[in-house]
């Protein structure tokens, strides 16, 4: 903890009486500063019972630790300071650990409620400067604390020792002072223009050594330049595993406006024009570009470009575009960028619509686990007490609380002898024809079979089992199963009691 606290005392030097009228005075300034460096320490003390008996003077120091220039530690007599209390109490103190004179300073010695409740004793110093000021050590060695700090018999029934624990927080604010006088000079200093610099090598050509084929274009750029703003380039050119023919390489699995504005980037630092560079005035070109880009980002290892591009993204959520972008932030690990689609796609008036486009499509065949996110994430903001979804070929019913699954399994009577999957709560999935289930979510499946085989082999052999509703996560029914509409209007119906 680093904080500053200042106390200014300014002196003007008037002009003279006698200075003659016409002339103009001259007037200077000078401010006395004084201010604190507050750093903090956090001690625990572990086997206190242990430290007991360890004889009256003894003590238990801190490490060291620096503030306002000066190195300091905590120390915890277990048996009190001075012979006089007789190891009735237990004494604290904060004491100088370096070379220093007349150091001068303020303290706060606080002993942690363990409890949680928040009552700390503290002592503070901080509080009482105005009346007593800071206060002087004179040399290494010098202490300041409380020799009768806490009864001993009151602390060991105390919160504040826990599991034969104490934990102490110290502050300490070393007081420094200075005279600043007028400034001499004032120079407005320009922004950064390496950007601007490294731009126009780019545009002029001069001195490049590699070229870059892409979507049959050629674009040539400078080695050193990329290699230092790219871990990727570098290893792609300097790497012991280097490209065989370092000045021509042709780039894979992009497009060539992506690959300019890639580059574009490394030399200037700053994202292109996108309209500009598409040729295209739409908002959803720039957000196609710019998911591109995101791609390309993180394939040469710019994180910065990744995090523009997502913030770019999240601005530019729509529904036409929001289930490729979440893919795509699903796929880079853009969680920023995920939490604002997820957001988007789960409110009602948006789900069904981007449901409808292709770039849905994509997600559930791209990332079908992010399918399954985005139900608990619809489930968890729900107003009602379960949730029903369609996505995709399948509907997805999620039972909730005891009522949500009373309300659900009420329809299943009709679905005896289809066929359905269950998904247990330990990613289990079984699929078989349904027997029979109540209105706990009891569920008793005939001819069935494990999705994943693989994972679960001595599940091969079984084919009736009864699933208790505890340990059910989905029920997964064929589109036609049940009315999606009729159950979203039924739920409506519960959470408003009628």
């Amino acid at each position: 903890m680093v904080g500053m606290g200042r106390v200014e005392n300014e002196a003007i030097n008037k002009p003279s009486s006698s200075s003659s009228a016409s002339s103009s005075p001259t007037t200077t300034t000078s401010t006395s500063v004084t201010e604190t460096v507050n750093g903090s320490h956090d001690f625990k003390i572990t086997g206190y019972s242990l430290s007991k008996g360890i004889g009256i003077g003894k003590y238990i120091a801190s490490d060291t630790f620096m503030v306002g220039g000066y190195s300091w530690a905590i120390y915890f007599y277990p048996d009190g300071k001075s012979i006089e209390d007789n190891s009735t109490y237990v004494s604290l103190f904060i004491a100088l650990a370096s070379e220093g004179t007349d150091v001068r300073a303020l303290f706060e010695l606080t002993l942690i409620d363990q409890s949680g409740k928040g009552r700390h004793k503290v002592h503070s110093h901080f509080g009482r400067a105005l009346e007593s000021g800071p206060y002087t050590l004179k040399y290494r060695g010098s202490m300041w604390g409380y020799k009768r700090f806490f009864k001993r018999t009151a602390l060991e029934t105390s919160d504040y020792l826990k599991d034969d624990c104490l934990q102490v927080h110290c502050c300490v604010g070393v007081v420094r002072s200075r005279t600043e006088g007028p400034k001499t000079y004032a120079i407005s200093l320009p922004p950064s223009n390496i950007g601007l610099h490294f731009g126009q090598l780019l545009e002029s050509g001069k001195g490049t050594d590699v070229n870059f084929e892409v979507d049959g274009e050629i674009f040539a750029a400078h080695k050193l330049v990329l290699a230092a703003r790219s871990p990727v380039f570098r290893a792609q050119l300097y790497g012991p595993m280097k490209d065989q023919n370092t000045e021509h390489i042709k780039v894979e699995d992009m497009e060539a406006p992506v690959f300019k504005a890639l580059i574009h980037f490394i030399y200037w630092d700053v994202l292109p024009d996108m309209e500009e560079l598409t040729g295209l005035n739409s908002k959803w070109a720039s957000t196609l570009m710019s998911q591109h880009l995101l791609a390309a980002a993180d394939r040469y290892g710019l994180d910065r470009l990744r995090l523009l591009c997502e913030a770019n993204l999240c601005e530019e959520v729509a529904i036409n575009t929001v289930a490729t972008t979440l893919a795509l932030a699903e796929q880079h690990h853009c969680f920023q960028l995920k939490s604002v689609c997820l957001k988007f796609v789960a409110m009602p008036e948006n789900l069904r619509a981007v449901m409808q486009t292709d770039g849905f499509d994509y997600l559930r065949e791209s990332c079908p686990h992010v399918l399954t996110e985005l139900l608990e994430y619809v489930a968890r903001v729900s107003e009602h007490s379960g949730i029903a979804s369609k996505l995709g070929n399948e509907v997805i019913l999620d039972g909730g609380d005891v009522n949500g699954r009373r309300l659900f399994f009420s329809y299943f009577k009709d679905l005896v002898g289809r066929e359905v999957t269950v998904e247990l709560k330990n990613d289990l999935a079984i699929r078989g024809t349904l027997h029979s289930v109540d209105q706990y979510l009891n569920i008793k499946l005939e001819n069935t079979r494990v999705v994943d085989e693989d994972k679960y082999p001595h599940m091969k052999s079984v084919r009736n089992c009864f699933i208790r509703g505890s340990v059910v996560r989905y029920v997964q029914l064929p589109q036609d199963g049940v009315d999606i509409e009729l159950l979203h209007d039924a739920t409506r119906r519960e959470a408003r009691g009628g």
